[in-house]
């Protein structure tokens, strides 16, 4: 009896201990582990011996990137001496699940487990997502974001079985030189560190995994890494208290439930002789509990780091941390020799064991705060699934998004605008930076440069040679993104290089690393645009490419100084163009997707089409964009997204229709006229009277096609030579297809041919190219240029597609033209790059039916502006109501569904179209091409998709694509989505 109430006793004198032993200076707010009910901790406690009380406040470090030598040892420090806890380090996720479910269960008391998890769990294991560097979070002026990343990491470490995160970093890294913080630190700002790491640790705290705040008193003004040696601190009392003990002092008050003390000497708080911080009772207890009045968990940094076992044995040093005041000693070199030291000093009355029981019972009432009072093991199905989900990448991709700092912008050259005026090189200078590239490529014709940071003079004076021809060079740094400590300096050949470049050209500047890098340029006046990303993560190349061209906004400020720009420098740009993005960032039912994968798949499978491009928008965000198969059935290239495709009929509504459209604008062209008020025609012809709307609408009586071609072969099929050549000259100008030229008067008798065809006999909707060779010369008299030079310098220039036009051949190299059909009939030959079509082919490949190339991005992007009523990235290309004019029904009275020139959806009780059936609004439009393509825009919906093949290849025998519905079901498929 007296034994029960000698215990009690006991455990409730160390429980008020634990409450007040000393009373703090400045009151904080309770760690969250100090409200958990304490009966299972009492029950623990009573069942440990003192010895095995010492073992609870050790935490060693782990490995599953180790073998079984190293597994049985860290097995003997928990089952034999019972420790505390275990600290993982490098490995892998599945590896980690399995020894960790291995060592709790042959613990008698559950083991906490921690990680630095810094960025997330891939600072110490592969084969997870990687969130920023803090100095990149520390761009970002919506601290939520970080509050959200908190709670994201928190998630993955108790999806892993961690208990304790090893951060947030809230050193105020005021030295650029500091070689182990640095990238590691929020920034320079001490108000800064504070919001950012508070929102960093209420995160992981929400999220159940206790946070860690490192280094205190502050590792941010040092030039000497402690792992290798003891940095010094030379500062006075009130300026730590003004900088570096700002952000701790902040956490305290809003409840931090650990912190981790550094290995720094700091002769203003303990003058001892190469005494660290860590084992300091001046700073640990003096400062650290009494002063600041901290309560939580109280780490040491690494114990076997230089910055103290250069000056202690082990098992010394373990008993001065704890002498310091200390409650967790992290990577002890020697666990059985240190209980035996600190057991000595129990002895010798150094310290008490009822000292030793206040830091136990701490350390179970965490234990208990973490739910291993009913442990559960971790689960391993599903492990990297679980790690790493869609809201994983969409908020990783929010943060990169908002770090972005734009820095200089000359003119307000980003976003930039008038891409018809600019003549634009890309130029990679370091690392890899083909995403920065590619990713620009998606808003204009750029050509792509690269070069290393340690050139030499001849390659650098050629360089700049090349470049002297462009008016506008987007130059980008790459340095290292392998961790966060590497070296971030920029070499002297390249400030020379980029120097000299904007003396000739304008240059904007992306620099993808530390924005102290900035400090090695000369002077940075030279460019125009100077914008710093960072890091050199994929998701950031694509992000600073698309930050340059408009696809999304600038709102990031610098976390630190540097010789050119000050703490919180950050200019603000809005997004004008497209941005491209992932399908779970929009609010759209994403699970069903893999159809439109499957549905492609299957229709190269079974041969309807060799391969395919897709894209697909919502809100101006391209959510989908894929490619599929192959050019041919030989399998040679993979589809890119570079490639082009003859895009067939859909020419009428990407080249005619807005040529027309802003003739109209111009005053030059009625919609309602005739044709005879533009084409000189016999008042006997059947032409002279046409309304052009309903020529537009194809309720005009028009007969689909004539085949011209036929009229210039013999009658065994071959080309008649009076009519060809297989060498241009004046005379044969008009080059049909490879080495095949046409008399260059040819092209007025297909026109002829056209004015003379008979009529149809019924006024009704009969879909027919005819009078778009009609229009042809109309519209190239009132533009006073050819049709390909009028929309290359009016349309697709201004909105930068860069493949986008007419006679692919003279712009885009051969591999990058996906063929269509091999002509056995007229050319006897297979055509890549020589139009389809056989009458725009007598027209040289430029005619208003067809003849148009297009990858499916730029074709996205020129839809993209009918959607936007005729705007895009801040120019006006039509009025709104002239876009709706000529997208109407136009006769839907006549049952004909069409549009002037587009084509509409179904009306009610017919059948066919060019969508699917999924009831599109009325406003909705787009068109079809014979070659396998399709684009489709959907104003109601803010929806745009396009669908390109080569289903002719090899023949246009080939009718599998119609006969599946391939493109509309794709299209249901999407239309599901956006809707859910």
């Amino acid at each position: 009896m007296r034994l029960v109430l000698f215990t009690v006793l006991f455990l409730f004198v160390t429980a008020f201990q634990l409450k007040v032993e000393e009373t703090p200076d400045n009151p904080s707010l309770n760690p969250p582990f100090y409200d958990t009910n304490t009966v299972w901790v009492d029950s623990v406690m009573q069942a440990l011996t003192p010895d095995q009380r010492i073992a609870q406040l050790f935490m060693v470090a782990a490995y599953s990137n180790k073998g079984e030598a190293h597994k049985e040892s860290i097995s003997k420090l928990v089952k034999e001496y019972r420790i505390g806890g275990l600290m993982f380090m490098q490995g892998g996720p599945i590896r980690q699940a399995r020894l960790t479910n291995h060592y709790q269960s042959i613990a008698e008391v559950p083991l906490m487990i921690a990680q630095d998890a810094e960025w997330g769990l891939s600072m110490r294991i592969d084969s997870t997502l990687r969130f920023p560097w803090q100095m990149t979070l520390g761009a970002i002026q919506d601290e939520q974001l970080v509050y959200e990343m908190g709670l994201e990491i928190a998630r993955q470490c108790q999806r892993l079985g961690v208990h304790i995160n090893f951060a947030p970093v809230v050193d105020v890294n005021s030295n650029p030189k500091n070689p182990i913080i640095n990238n590691r630190s929020f920034g320079e700002d001490p108000a800064r560190v504070a919001l950012l790491g508070t929102a960093y640790m209420q995160g992981l705290q929400d999220g159940g995994v206790l946070a860690c705040a490192k280094h205190f008193p502050g590792h941010g003004d040092t030039d000497a890494d402690s792992h290798k040696t003891l940095p010094i601190i030379p500062h006075t009392k009130e300026r730590l208290d003004s900088i570096d003990l700002v952000p701790f002092q902040q956490m305290f008050q809003s409840g931090l439930g650990s912190i981790m003390v550094a290995h720094l000497y700091i002769p203003e708080l303990d003058n001892t002789e190469n005494l660290a911080s860590t084992l300091s009772p001046k700073i640990v207890s003096g400062l650290l509990k009494k002063e600041m009045g901290f309560e939580g968990l109280i780490f040491t940094d690494a114990l076997n780091m230089k910055g103290v076992s250069k000056f202690y044995e082990p098992g010394e040093v373990d008993v001065k941390a704890l002498l310091a005041g200390n409650d967790v000693l992290l990577f002890a070199e020697d666990v059985p020799k240190a209980i035996e030291k600190i057991k000595e000093a129990i002895t010798k009355k150094q310290i008490s064991q009822e000292e030793i029981d206040i830091r136990c019972k701490k350390i179970l009432l965490a234990k208990k705060w973490f739910g291993l009072d009913k442990l559960i093991p971790v689960e391993e199905t599903n492990l990297f699934k679980d790690l790493t989900t869609n809201q994983t990448e969409i908020l990783n991709r929010k943060l990169v998004k908002n770090s972005l700092t734009l820095l200089q912008n000359y003119d307000d050259l980003i976003p930039v605008k008038r891409l018809d005026t600019l003549k634009i090189a890309s130029l990679s200078i370091g690392e890899n930076g083909t995403i920065f590239q590619s990713s620009l490529s998606k808003y204009a014709s750029v050509d792509h440069f690269h070069i290393s940071e340690k050139h030499t003079d001849t390659e650098r004076k050629e360089l700049i040679k090349k470049l002297s021809s462009y008016n506008l060079v987007l130059a980008s740094i790459h340095k290292s993104n392998v961790h966060a400590w590497k070296s971030y300096h920029i070499h002297k050949n390249t400030d020379v290089l980029l120097q000299t470049l904007g003396m000739q050209s304008k240059v904007v500047l992306t620099v993808f690393a530390n924005p102290y890098s900035l400090s090695d340029l000369l002077m940075t006046y030279a460019f125009d645009g100077l914008m710093v990303a960072y890091q050199n993560s994929e998701v950031a190349q694509e992000y600073a490419a698309q930050a340059i061209f408009g696809g999304v906004g600038l709102n990031g400020n610098l976390p630190v100084s540097n010789l050119h720009f000050s703490v919180g420098d950050g200019l603000k740009t809005k997004a004008i163009r497209l941005s491209y993005g992932i399908s779970s960032e929009l609010d759209i039912q994403t699970d069903i997707l893999y159809k439109v994968d499957s549905i492609a798949l299957d229709a190269i499978e079974k041969e309807a089409i060799p391969g395919c491009q897709i894209i697909a928008l919502k809100d101006g965000q391209v959510f989908y964009q894929k490619n599929f198969g192959h050019h041919t059935y030989k399998k040679q290239y993979t589809v890119q997204d570079s490639d082009v495709y003859d895009l067939a009929s859909i020419t009428k509504i990407v080249a005619t229709v807005p040529t027309l459209m802003h003739l109209q604008e111009k005053d030059l062209f009625d919609l309602s006229n005739t044709l005879g008020d533009y084409i000189l025609l016999p008042d006997t012809s059947s032409k002279k009277d046409m309304k052009i709307r309903e020529v537009l609408a194809h309720q005009a009586q028009l007969h689909p096609w004539i085949p011209f071609y036929k009229k210039t072969l013999k009658e065994d099929g071959q080309l008649r030579d009076t009519l060809y050549s297989k060498e241009q000259s004046e005379k044969y100008s008009i080059q049909v297809a490879e080495g095949i030229y046409l008399h260059h008067e040819y092209a007025d008798s297909v026109f002829q041919q056209v004015v003379n065809s008979k009529l149809l006999d019924e006024k009704e909707y009969k879909y027919s190219d005819l009078g778009y060779y009609l229009l042809h010369p109309v519209m190239e008299n009132l533009c006073g240029q050819k049709l390909n030079d009028f929309t290359i310098n009016n349309f697709y220039k201004p909105l930068g597609l860069s493949t986008m036009g007419f006679l692919p051949k003279e712009r885009i190299e051969k591999e990058q033209i996906v063929p269509t059909e091999f002509d056995y009939y007229y050319r006897s030959q297979l055509l890549q790059g020589d139009v389809h079509d056989m009458g725009a082919a007598m027209f040289g490949g430029v005619a208003g039916h067809a003849g148009l190339f297009s990858n499916a991005n730029d074709l996205a992007i020129f839809m993209q502006m009918y959607l936007q009523g005729g705007e895009y990235a801040g120019e006006r290309f039509f009025e709104k109501a002239t876009v709706e004019e000529f997208t109407k029904c136009q006769f839907c009275e006549d049952e004909n569904r069409r549009g002037a020139g587009f084509d509409k959806a179904a009306l009610p009780e017919q059948e066919g179209g060019p969508a699917c059936d999924c009831n599109p609004s009325p406003t909705a439009f787009g068109h079809s091409g014979f070659t396998g393509t399709l684009v489709w825009v959907d104003p109601a919906e803010d929806f745009v998709y396009v669908f390109l093949s080569n289903r002719i290849h090899p023949t246009a025998e080939n009718k599998k694509l119609l006969k599946m519905d391939v493109r509309t079901n794709i299209m249901k498929v999407f239309y599901q989505a956006i809707r859910k």
